[in-house]
């Protein structure tokens, strides 16, 4: 077992805390602070306990100079401050002699936030390809490293994987949380378990799919993942969305596990994606040549409540249409009203599904909605994270 924030003598120390602060932002106003929001239980308890709190996060890609006045974290702090309802000191470089004179000053209870971790990509690609001199330069800040962003867990960073060989080491509460919701969903689930599996390519769910077919009840397939199964099983398909290397492995699943297997029996049809266009409903193999597939019918939301509405375990990743566009959203909103009737544990998988169950309002009737698209993903895969696995065992 890993350690815990909890295990640690806090007071007087100063505790690096990597964050997941990867937020949405349009003109730099924060479009949803969700992430922000999970991050505040493992702050305030580290600054009740005395500690001298400096996090880091990374912010959207960082590639060249011109993107750090798109991606600075200064928003980010003055919403934590705003949550926190205390004053927090932003530091706008993530190295140098103002970073180091900033730690120096802190008070216990303090919180200090480092400019965007991935500004260091800008040179070498450090942040992303742990630099072990940045890793261990982190590390000379703080006493403590607690890694509380499980959205990142699943790469090897200097600002986590980094920090934590050189630092005694421990995991946050939200970590904490998401590795016991989501390893309990896969290890030791209420059954029946039924799994909702959208998105559009194949390719990235095989793993969940190899993984997850020998221990979900019921796996139900939505999205434009379903085409190239529809495709495996010789149905015309039109112009819907096909992974053609990947149409052996979808016959192999049908074959191996098809009573396991739920796939959509119609389909709303477009001919272009694009805003406020015309669309039919048809049965899956009445689709047209010009036609591409664009979300669940009405028939495949009932089939797919049938099996829903016996469960006692869903686990949900992937919109089953472009729920982004307006004419292609009821189905994955269906899905959501199905989910809120249920008295089951109802987990989210992150990224756009949680974006689609936060847009439709429906973020209070899921049990929860993981904070890591990717992370949760290879979890879901049955892989280990190595932001997780490098934190010191109890």
């Amino acid at each position: 077992m890993k350690k815990s924030i909890k295990d640690f003598e806090l007071y007087g120390k100063k505790v690096l805390i990597r964050v997941d602060f990867n937020v949405p932002m349009q003109d730099g106003v924060i479009t949803d602070d969700h992430r922000i929001i999970s991050s505040i239980p493992t702050i305030e308890y580290a600054t009740a306990k005395g500690a001298k709190v400096i996090l880091l996060s990374h912010l959207g890609r960082v590639k060249v100079t011109e993107d750090k006045k798109r991606y600075s974290l200064a928003p980010v702090a003055k919403r934590l401050s705003e949550i926190l309802k205390k004053s927090i000191e932003f530091v706008p470089y993530t190295s140098g002699s103002i970073v180091e004179e900033k730690v120096s000053s802190m008070q216990n209870g303090d919180v200090l936030l480092l400019e965007n971790t991935r500004f260091e990509d800008i040179d070498e690609n450090k942040e992303s390809s742990n630099d072990l001199d940045l890793g261990a330069y982190w590390a000379s800040l703080g006493d403590i490293f607690i890694n509380d962003a499980f959205g990142t867990s699943h790469r090897a960073h200097a600002s986590n994987v980094g920090i934590a060989s050189h630092l005694p080491s421990g995991l946050g509460f939200l970590v904490e949380k998401e590795l016991d919701i989501l390893e309990s969903a896969i290890q030791t689930p209420k059954r029946p378990f039924v799994v909702i599996l959208g998105g559009s390519k194949v390719s990235d769910k095989i793993g969940v799919i190899q993984n997850l077919v020998h221990i979900a009840d019921y796996i139900l397939i939505g999205g434009g993942m379903a085409y190239t199964f529809l495709y495996a099983s010789d149905i015309s398909i039109g112009s819907s969305l096909l992974d053609r290397e990947h149409i052996d492995f979808c016959k192999e699943i049908l074959e191996k596990h098809g009573d396991k297997i739920i796939l959509p029996i119609d389909t709303v049809c477009a001919e272009e994606i694009m805003d406020n266009v015309g669309t039919r409903t048809c049965f899956i193999n009445e689709i047209k040549e010009n036609e591409i597939g664009v979300d669940i019918g009405y028939s495949t939301v009932k089939l797919f409540r049938q099996y829903l509405e016996q469960a006692k375990t869903v686990l949900w990743n992937g919109p089953v249409g472009i729920f982004e566009k307006e004419s292609f959203a009821t189905g994955t909103k269906s899905i959501c009203e199905i989910l809120k009737q249920l008295d089951a544990v109802k987990i989210v998988g992150g990224g756009d599904t949680g974006a689609a169950v936060t847009m439709f309002g429906h973020e209070k009737d899921v049990t929860y909605i993981s904070t890591g698209g990717g992370a949760s993903l290879e979890l879901l895969e049955g892989k280990s994270l190595p932001g997780i696995e490098v934190i010191n065992e109890k």
